[in-house]
C-alpha cells in the first residue's frame, strides 16, 4: 500500500486525502519536517501561495520538503502548490520565494480572480477521455523549460506539467470527481 503526504498547512488538502484514500493509498497529513520521512509520495495542494509559501518557513518544512523533492521523492503539486514548485513566479510578493524544483514561470491567478473561476474539458496526454479541469484562482504558466514535459493545455496555455517524478497542475483534479489523474500519478510514480 502506498503511503502518500499531503501538505496540510492551508488548502485542499482533504480532497486530495479522500482521492488517494479512495484509490486504496495510505494518507498521512504532513505538518511537521520529521512526517516526510517514510513517504512514497507527497501532494502539495492548493490554497493561498503566499500563505503556503510563509507556513512552509514557519513550520521548519522548506529545507527538508525541497530535499525530499531533489531526491526524488514523488509529487503531485496542484494550483498553488505548482507555484511552489516553480522557478519563477511572475507576480508573486518579494517574500514569496518558491522552492524552484520545475522550470516554469508561473503567473499567479492568471485566469482570474475566483469570480471568473471555471471548468474545461482537457485533452490530457495518456487519457482517452478528456478530463474536467476545474480552475479556481488558477495559476496560468507562461514559460515552460525545455526538460519539462507539457501533458495537456488550455487555451495555448501549458495546465499539466511534468518532471521527472514533479507532475503540476494549475487546475484541481481533487475536485473533478474523477480519480483517473490521481490513479495515473500512483500508477507511474510508485
Amino acid at each position: 500500500m502506498a503511503k502518500i503526504g499531503v501538505l496540510a498547512l492551508q488548502g485542499a488538502f482533504r480532497e486530495h486525502a479522500e482521492t488517494f484514500e479512495a484509490l486504496g493509498a495510505d494518507v498521512s497529513l504532513v505538518k511537521r519536517p520529521e512526517q516526510i520521512h517514510g513517504l512514497d509520495a507527497i501532494v502539495l495542494p492548493g490554497g493561498e501561495s503566499t500563505t503556503q509559501t510563509r507556513l512552509l518557513d514557519t513550520a521548519g518544512l522548506r529545507d527538508p520538503l525541497a530535499g525530499a523533492l531533489s531526491e526524488g521523492l514523488p509529487c503531485l503539486a496542484t494550483c498553488a502548490g505548482m507555484i511552489l514548485l516553480a522557478t519563477e513566479v511572475l507576480d508573486g510578493r518579494s517574500d514569496q520565494i518558491p522552492l524552484g524544483l520545475l522550470d516554469i514561470s508561473v503567473r499567479r491567478n492568471g485566469y482570474g480572480r475566483q469570480v471568473m473561476s471555471f471548468e474545461a474539458p482537457l485533452t490530457v496526454r495518456g487519457l482517452r477521455e478528456p478530463f474536467t479541469g476545474v480552475f479556481i484562482r488558477a495559476p496560468r504558466v507562461e514559460r515552460v523549460g525545455e526538460s519539462v514535459t507539457v501533458l495537456a493545455m488550455h487555451d495555448d496555455a501549458a495546465v499539466l506539467v511534468r518532471h521527472e517524478r514533479l507532475w503540476a497542475a494549475a487546475f484541481h483534479p481533487e475536485l473533478a470527481d474523477d480519480l483517473r489523474l490521481h490513479q495515473r500519478f500512483l500508477h507511474e510514480e510508485l
